[in-house]
């Protein structure tokens, strides 16, 4: 689909199963949070703006050269860096 979007293996998950991660969703695309890697301040940071487990986002917007991108979550505006949206694993929900 997009050259940045990464396929990532879902560690403990069914065979075949993958997830993508946040950098990666196309325009308009709704996600589930499954998992923020890391433990430094930036993702403690990410989970306190409200990206946690289960929560779902929509891909909203993106800066004209593609960085930073819009997400609605939680009832609210957030942007993130491409490089932060890459830490964020999330699995698509479908339409409906």
């Amino acid at each position: 689909m997009f050259s940045r979007q990464r396929d990532v293996q879902c560690i403990g998950a069914a065979e075949g199963s993958r997830l993508n991660t946040l950098d990666g969703l196309p325009m308009g695309a709704r996600a589930r949070v499954r998992q923020v890697d890391g433990t430094d301040q930036i993702s403690l940071r990410m989970m306190e703006m409200g990206l946690t487990p289960g929560v779902e986002v929509v891909l909203v917007g993106q800066a004209l050269l593609g960085d930073p991108i819009e997400l609605e979550i939680r009832g609210y505006r957030l942007s993130l860096r491409r490089s932060e949206a890459a830490r964020v694993k999330v699995e698509a929900v479908a339409e409906g």
